[in-house]
């Protein structure tokens, strides 16, 4: 089996997925991302829009080793140029962020590559990529000014998604039922992991309220 098999195995089982900056909440982060994992995370994207290159690969380092741990994947956002340097199993990119196939070939043959979608032709155009992000759901100060796709669009790539798919955008443990009543079986948050009071019981909870069983 190649790291890319390992890690679309791993993806395939995926349930929760959390995107953090470099301080969540404020916070350390490996105490952050310890307490995540420990509650049942399984995918961790750093996502800091002012990080430098040097800030980003040091932070994944630290990242890496605590997912490691807890067999989690460990994600890049639009950044493939420094997926080998900071040891991550890949790079998330965004509609217009540089192509899945440039993103492959700058991240490293076995590095996954995820992608944003937000309508229901992106998500039938995603066939290049290992796994899509579907939303903003509901409205997020994470995506200002992007208008929320509702529960309509997860629907749709519950039925029409080529590849695993997250819903992203606004989730908590208040609505998440409605997500996974609409299809979902994955979920991508922020601020509910990121910056809960206690990490690792917000990621439980999260992780709790998401289908068990095998994932198609």
């Amino acid at each position: 089996m190649t790291d890319l098999d390992d890690r679309r195995a791993r993806l395939q089982e995926a349930r929760l997925y959390l995107v953090c900056d470099l301080q969540p909440g404020g916070r350390a982060l490996a105490d952050v991302l310890a307490a995540a994992l420990r509650g049942g995370v399984d995918v961790v994207q750093l996502r800091d829009k002012h990080a430098s290159g040097e800030e980003l690969v040091a932070a994944a380092k630290i990242a890496r080793a605590l997912c490691d741990d807890a067999r989690a994947l460990l994600i890049l956002n639009d950044r493939p140029d420094l997926v080998q340097a900071a040891g991550a199993d890949g790079c998330h990119v965004g509609q217009h962020d540089v192509g899945p196939a440039a993103a492959r070939e700058r991240g490293g043959a076995d590095a996954l590559v995820g992608q944003s979608t937000h309508f229901p032709d992106e998500i039938d155009a995603a066939t290049d990529v290992d796994y899509i992000g579907v939303g903003p759901v509901f409205a997020t100060p994470t995506k200002p000014g992007r208008h929320p796709v509702g529960v309509e669009l997860v629907r749709f790539a519950a039925w029409h998604a080529h590849v695993p798919f997250f819903a992203i955008g606004g989730i908590d443990a208040g609505n998440v039922g409605e997500i996974v009543a609409a299809g979902a079986r994955r979920i991508a948050v922020v601020r509910a992991i990121a910056e809960a009071s206690d990490p690792a019981a917000a990621a439980t909870a999260l992780r709790a309220a998401l289908p068990a069983g095998a994932l198609s």
